[in-house]
């Protein structure tokens, strides 16, 4: 570790870069500013980064997002005051790189993003974010959850359901991604839920299939009738006591808060109401988490990378806050 003045906790934990010593815009952009994995001995929770977006169907870029939300995360501070919690403090927290994916095979692809989430869990209490990246890449993290946890409860924050069947034939793309984990086993049907969902559809069959294939809908209408106070509770209830995989599409915000991605949708979340929701999450058990979509040549003034980076940095104290 020469060279960068990295921050230890009492209980050892090897921190971010000291800002005191090198300007936050200074250095090489890992999340956060943390070490990387080569750096420490062992790790709790993994941030990698996945370039891939060969599954998009509308604006291709996702595949910058993992770069912009690490150049994004240079502000964040290691004490979380609304939870209470110093995440880098109570678990070693590393950034893995990017995982090598093949942009022209989506089927290669999965394999190696699968092959390249499981390498990183060593032992089952170990967590892992994945920064997007576009949507496919939630179906081989789920497959590496599963390797582990066996079947997962899902919630899924995203404008749309993402369990349609195929485009032009093709069977894994972002529009797909928890179709195949349902059909697979991944997820525990009934105690799985998406949140956010909004705008047109093809026809009124998608909401009775994706019911079929065990998810619930919390709409984004749905939330000015029941306030986040309601979404929260429906969560709970939800899940239950099963081990939980959160995904992210970063276009569950409004574009409003998060401009830059790939299939906008009005009407969507405040980053407010979605920070506020994800906090209330704490106590669920968060094995793995992932947040997909940004697509940094639509983004004004950063805005969308820095909700990216901020959410990721919820994620990790949820996860955090366990250990």
């Amino acid at each position: 570790m020469e060279g960068q003045p990295y921050v230890r906790s009492a209980s050892g934990k090897v921190g971010q870069v000291n800002a005191t010593e090198v300007p936050r815009y200074a250095g090489i952009a890992t999340f956060a500013r943390l070490p990387q994995r080569f750096e420490v001995l062992d790790h709790d929770i993994a941030v990698v980064g996945v370039p891939f977006d060969s599954g998009v169907t509308y604006r291709p870029g996702a595949r910058f997002g993992p770069s912009a939300i690490r150049e994004a995360s240079r502000l964040l501070k290691p004490y979380h005051p609304a939870l209470d919690v110093s995440p880098f403090a109570q678990a070693q927290v590393v950034d893995a790189g990017d995982l090598g994916v093949n942009p022209f095979n989506i089927d290669e692809a999965v394999g190696q993003i699968r092959d390249g989430v499981t390498e990183l869990l060593d032992r089952p209490d170990q967590r892992v974010v994945l920064l997007g990246g576009d949507h496919t890449i939630a179906l081989p993290a789920l497959q590496a959850m599963h390797a582990i946890h066996g079947p997962v409860a899902l919630v899924h924050f995203d404008a749309h359901l993402d369990t349609w069947d195929t485009y032009f034939g093709a069977p894994c793309t972002h529009g797909t991604p928890f179709r195949r984990a349902s059909e697979q086993g991944l997820i525990v049907k009934g105690h799985s839920a998406h949140v956010g969902i909004r705008g047109s559809l093809y026809d009124r069959a998608d909401l009775l299939d994706d019911e079929s294939l065990g998810f619930t809908v919390v709409h984004c209408r749905d939330i000015d009738r029941i306030g986040v106070d309601g979404v929260i509770s429906r969560i709970h209830e939800r899940v239950g006591e099963y081990p939980v995989y959160v995904s992210i599409d970063i276009d569950v915000l409004d574009p409003a808060f998060a401009p830059g991605t790939g299939t906008p949708e009005i009407g969507g979340m405040t980053s407010r109401e979605l920070v506020a929701v994800l906090r209330a999450m704490r106590g669920l058990n968060i094995v793995g988490a992932d947040i997909v979509e940004v697509a940094p040549a639509y983004d004004s003034g950063d805005v969308t990378a820095v909700a990216a980076a901020n959410l990721a940095y919820e994620l990790i104290t949820l996860m955090a806050d366990g250990f």
